[in-house]
């Protein structure tokens, strides 16, 4: 308890101090990429150099066959999280066998 209590104490004088003028605190600036567009052609050269099927790249993108079916003849966009991963996956092409969501064989 006395940890806490201190801490406390020390974050209320340090709000003070800074109320007063005595002291500038520390800023963290935090930025997000936004989530871009991809066009039906960039979602098919993304797919091939992934060196995956429309099947088995849908069940990655955790969406139908058909969905990646209409993303790559531009009846239809991804949405913002599928956008996100496109992105994450071009940027690095191992990431599916990373996080395990897609295992080698081993053959």
């Amino acid at each position: 308890m006395g940890e806490i209590y201190k801490g406390i104490v020390n974050g209320l004088n340090e709000a003070i101090e800074h109320a007063e003028g005595k002291r500038e605190l520390g800023v963290n600036t935090v930025s997000i990429e936004p989530v871009r567009e991809y066009e039906a052609a960039e979602i098919k050269k993304i797919r091939n150099e992934l060196g995956m099927t429309q099947a088995f790249f849908a069940s990655f993108m955790g969406v139908s066959r058909k969905t990646v079916e209409a993303w790559e003849s531009g009846r239809n966009m991804p949405d913002g999280p599928a956008r996100r991963l496109l992105s994450m996956v071009q940027a690095d092409p191992l990431l599916p066998e990373r996080y395990n969501i897609v295992m080698s064989s081993g053959d």
